[in-house]
């Protein structure tokens, strides 16, 4: 996409402080911002940052983050075109077991899971501010949580992957109680499944790279 000065979205830190807060009664863990250009025309939702993305804040810059650049390659697109955010900023995480290669003793870890509901209704301000202040021309969405996060709990990203939509999206209706309402603006989202589905199906790969020349038709069509 062609060159512009780059203005990053800085989230303002009392919306980081009151989303903790909001977090706090949840197995939840660190914090990372949304990346990307104030300016930004797209802007990419997935679900939740994982162990890597904690310690070094880039979002989406694990092994599902690979996988995403490499799709993104195929939509003629780089992090610099695009703005990558979630549905929570926060790592949910569970405790499980793991033997220790060297001892052989089980050691106690922490696990990427799916963030639950009242997860995403806590850190929904974030999300919100972010649609609000970028205005992107087109969202897309990278697995479930994203997609029914923006639409609701009805879509699939299924049966919906590589669509063109146009929706009023999801933001949370007041901070005192946990229920999304709809925006007054409509946004252009195209859904896709998440980068990391493919590691448990690799027959979702080539819907995946269907999905992503479908965006880069899009994008060269209207956004460039």
């Amino acid at each position: 996409m062609t060159e512009r000065k780059a203005e990053r979205l800085i989230i303002p830190e009392k919306l980081v402080t009151l989303v903790k807060k909001r977090s706090e009664a949840f197995q939840l863990e660190g914090f990372v911002p949304g990346q990307g250009e104030k300016s930004a025309k797209i802007m990419f939702v997935g679900e939740a940052p994982g162990e890597t993305e904690i310690h070094n804040l880039i979002p989406f810059s694990g092994r599902a983050g690979d996988e995403l650049m490499r799709f993104m390659d195929i939509a003629a697109l780089t992090r610099n075109d695009v703005y990558i955010t979630s549905a929570v900023r926060s790592r949910p995480y569970r405790y499980g077991e793991k033997k220790d290669r060297k001892t052989g003793e089980m050691i106690e870890r922490r696990y990427n899971r799916t963030p639950t509901q009242k997860e995403i209704y806590a850190q929904a301000p974030i999300l919100d501010f972010e649609i609000q202040t970028v205005q992107p021309k087109l969202i897309v969405t990278l697995g479930n949580i994203g997609l029914r996060r923006l639409l609701g709990k009805e879509y699939g990203v299924s049966s919906l992957h590589g669509q063109v939509l146009t929706k009023q999206v999801q933001k949370l209706a007041s901070l005192d109680e946990n229920r999304f309402e709809k925006t007054a603006a409509y946004y252009t989202i195209i859904p896709t499944f998440h980068p990391a589905s493919i590691f448990y199906n690799r027959k979702l790969l080539p819907l995946i790279q269907a999905d992503f020349e479908a965006i880069g038709s899009y994008v060269k069509e209207y956004l460039r």
